[in-house]
């Protein structure tokens, strides 16, 4: 196969789902940016930062997961949580009836809108060398942060209809952002999707409360060209996210299956991982990281891997590991 010319990361990745031979592998690590997350200009300004220290082959922005509920009322805070999260001090739905009050929120106003800006800022500067995804979480990923994943859960069962009512109002919304989206120089969402696990859903209710209102969302971003899809958790339900519109899949696939070799054999498209966020990238050595990416090169053989983590990369993480991720795949 001829080698095409690579002069950037966007062609890179560009060609990895291409299945056109390149020059490397490409490679992409992201993390959260506690406190400045809580706005679009410093967020932007962080995420650039981290990019130009390391150079990845793709940029994904990484608010806090308010960033999409904040406007309906929830609240949350920063208490040093090394994966760089907030934790929730104000939970919006209270009681079943709560999830017929939610409305609708229009993408250019409040936190949706500072989020547009930075994703806008990141993709113009960005725009001509490395691809930018937004990271967007899928309506039942909302729907825990709007309640608490216990309440959610009992919700669902007990009060079905109530909550199908909040999804559809939350699914319009993250569609209205996402079309918003569209109109940026982004070229991607990172889509995180949390519950397509056994040990949480049954199939029926996670086709019923999950997968229905992630196709029309990942529909509104057909135009986009690189999209990921992130399945959070163990005890995946894994075949039923094989058919989700997007180029890139990405889990826990160190902790959890399929490997990554077993998944290249049911999906078209490119898979991410190869790293393991705490045991490898925080408390290992860049020795650790070197032999840990060849091992994911080698299940692979090279074909269709962006390496990268199964989650967000701590931010503990030392300097020398996360460079070791990015100069494992020089040649």
């Amino acid at each position: 196969m001829k080698q095409k010319t690579i002069e950037s990361h966007a062609q890179r990745i560009n060609a990895l789902l291409e299945g056109t031979q390149i020059d490397r592998l490409p490679v992409a690590l992201w993390r959260h940016f506690p406190i400045d997350d809580q706005n679009p200009d410093t967020l932007a300004r962080a995420t650039a930062a981290f990019q130009d220290l390391y150079d990845f082959d793709l940029i994904k922005i990484t608010p806090a997961s308010s960033f999409q509920i904040k406007d309906w009322g929830a609240m949350d805070l920063w208490n040093g949580n090394p994966e760089g999260t907030r934790e929730y001090t104000r939970r919006v739905i209270q009681k079943p009836d709560d999830w017929l009050k939610l409305k609708p929120l229009k993408a250019n106003k409040g936190w949706l809108a500072g989020q547009l800006n930075c994703a806008a800022m990141i993709a113009d500067r960005y725009q001509k060398t490395t691809p930018v995804l937004q990271t967007i979480f899928s309506p039942l990923a909302q729907a825990k942060n709007l309640a608490g994943e216990n309440q959610l859960i009992v919700h669902l069962r007990k009060y079905p209809e109530a909550v199908l009512q909040g999804l559809k109002v939350i699914t319009e919304t993250t569609i209205g952002f996402v079309e918003a989206l569209v109109q940026t120089k982004v070229n991607g969402v990172f889509y995180a999707v949390q519950h397509a696990q056994s040990s949480i859903l049954t199939l029926d209710e996670f086709n019923r409360f999950g997968k229905a209102f992630d196709l029309p969302i990942l529909q509104a971003t057909h135009s986009l060209w690189c999209n990921m899809l992130h399945v959070h958790g163990e005890n995946l339900l894994f075949d039923q996210i094989l058919d989700y519109p997007v180029q890139i899949l990405n889990w826990h696939d160190q902790n959890t299956p399929p490997s990554l070799k077993e998944a290249l054999n049911h999906f078209n498209g490119a898979v991410c991982g190869g790293l393991r966020q705490w045991h490898t990238l925080v408390l290992g050595e860049p020795q650790t990281v070197r032999q840990e990416a060849s091992e994911a090169i080698k299940q692979t053989e090279g074909h269709r891997l962006l390496l990268g983590t199964g989650c967000v990369t701590p931010i503990t993480a030392p300097y020398g590991n996360l460079m070791a991720a990015r100069r494992s795949v020089e040649v």
